[in-house]
C-alpha cells in the first residue's frame, strides 16, 4: 500500500545544500569548476584516451603546428614538438603529474598539519608552544625555498620531490589550524559546551573544526595551487619529474629553445598550468564565502 501523506511537511534543505545552493548562484565558480572536474576526469583517463603514446616519435611531424592553423594537421591536434612527439597526449599525461600529484601531496600535507595544528591550538597548558614557535619560524621561508633544501638534501626525483613539498605545506596547515582553533577555543561558546560537559575531543570535531571550515578551505585552495606551482618548477629546474616524462613544468624547460619556431609548444604547458591554478583559486574563494554566507545566516 503506497503511503499517504495526510498533511504538508517542510523540509528543509541540509547544510550541504545550503552551500550548493550559495555556490551556484555565480557564473565563473560553475565554470571553473566544472572545467576542474573534467580536468579530473581526464587526467584519470589519460592513459586510455591519448591518441599516441607520450614519447612515441614521428620523424615526418617534426614542429608540427596545431590544427586549427594552416600547417597543421587533424591527426595531431595540438601539433608536435621538436621531437615529433604527439602535444596533445603529451599535455593529458603530463596533467597525472602536474594536477594529480598535487592532490596527492595536499591531502597528506592537510591530513598531518590539521591533526598537529588541532592539538597545538588546543592546548592550554602549553605543553607544544616550542613546536609552535619552531614552526613561525619555519614560516619565514617561502615554501618553495624550503622544498629546494630538502631537494638539495634528498636528492633530484620525483620521489623525493613529493617529499620535499608535502613537507614544506605541512608547516603552513599547522599554523593555520593553530591560530583559527585557538581564537575559537577562547570563545563563550565554547566554554558552555565544556561547562557542559563536553569532552575535548567532542568540542574538536563537533563544534570548533565546523566553525573554521571556511579558513581551512582557504588554505587548502591556497596549498594546492602552491603544490602545483611547486612541483612545475621543480620539475623546470630539472628536480622533479625527470625527462622524457611528460610534465607541464618540463615541458616549459624544454620548449624554452624552440619558443621562436614552435611557440605553441610553451604556450599550452604554460595556458594548462595558468588556467588550472585560476580555477582553483576561484572555486576556493567561491567555496569559501558560501560556507561564510551559511555559518552568517
Amino acid at each position: 500500500m503506497a503511503d499517504i501523506e495526510l498533511y504538508y511537511q517542510e523540509r528543509n534543505p541540509s547544510p550541504l545544500q545550503l552551500v550548493w545552493f550559495a555556490f551556484k548562484r555565480r557564473l565563473a565558480p560553475m565554470i571553473s569548476l566544472w572545467l576542474l572536474a573534467s580536468l579530473l576526469v581526464l587526467v584519470i583517463l589519460a592513459p586510455v584516451i591519448t591518441p599516441y603514446s607520450a614519447n612515441v616519435q614521428f620523424v615526418d611531424a617534426i614542429s608540427l603546428p596545431p590544427s586549427w592553423t594552416n600547417e597543421g594537421n587533424m591527426q595531431f591536434l595540438f601539433g608536435t614538438d621538436d621531437l615529433g612527439r604527439d602535444l596533445l597526449s603529451r599535455l593529458l599525461i603530463g596533467g597525472r603529474f602536474s594536477f594529480g600529484l598535487p592532490i596527492i601531496i595536499v591531502v597528506l600535507a592537510s591530513t598531518v598539519g590539521i591533526f598537529i595544528g588541532a592539538m597545538v591550538g588546543a592546548d592550554t597548558q602549553s605543553k607544544l608552544r616550542v613546536l609552535g614557535r619552531t614552526l613561525d619560524r619555519l614560516l619565514t621561508i617561502p615554501s618553495f625555498l624550503l622544498a629546494l633544501v630538502l631537494i638539495a638534501i634528498l636528492g633530484a626525483g620525483l620521489g623525493n620531490a613529493i617529499i620535499a613539498i608535502t613537507l614544506s605545506l605541512i608547516p603552513q596547515f599547522i599554523y593555520v589550524t593553530r591560530n583559527a582553533v585557538y581564537q575559537e577555543w577562547q570563545k563563550d561558546y565554547v566554554t558552555a559546551s565544556r561547562l557542559n560537559g563536553c569532552s575535548n575531543t567532542y568540542l574538536m570535531y563537533r563544534v570548533i573544526l565546523p566553525n573554521i571550515t571556511p579558513t581551512l578551505v582557504m588554505q587548502l585552495t591556497v596549498a594546492l595551487s602552491v603544490a602545483i606551482m611547486d612541483i612545475a618548477a621543480l620539475s623546470f629546474l630539472g628536480l622533479g619529474v625527470q625527462s622524457p616524462t611528460p610534465e607541464w613544468g618540463s615541458m616549459l624547460a624544454r620548449s624554452l629553445d624552440e619558443v621562436y619556431l614552435s611557440p605553441w609548444s610553451m604556450v599550452l604547458p604554460g595556458l594548462s598550468l595558468f588556467v588550472t591554478i585560476m580555477a582553483i583559486n576561484v572555486v576556493g574563494d567561491s567555496l569559501r564565502r558560501a560556507i561564510k554566507q551559511r555559518m552568517d545566516t
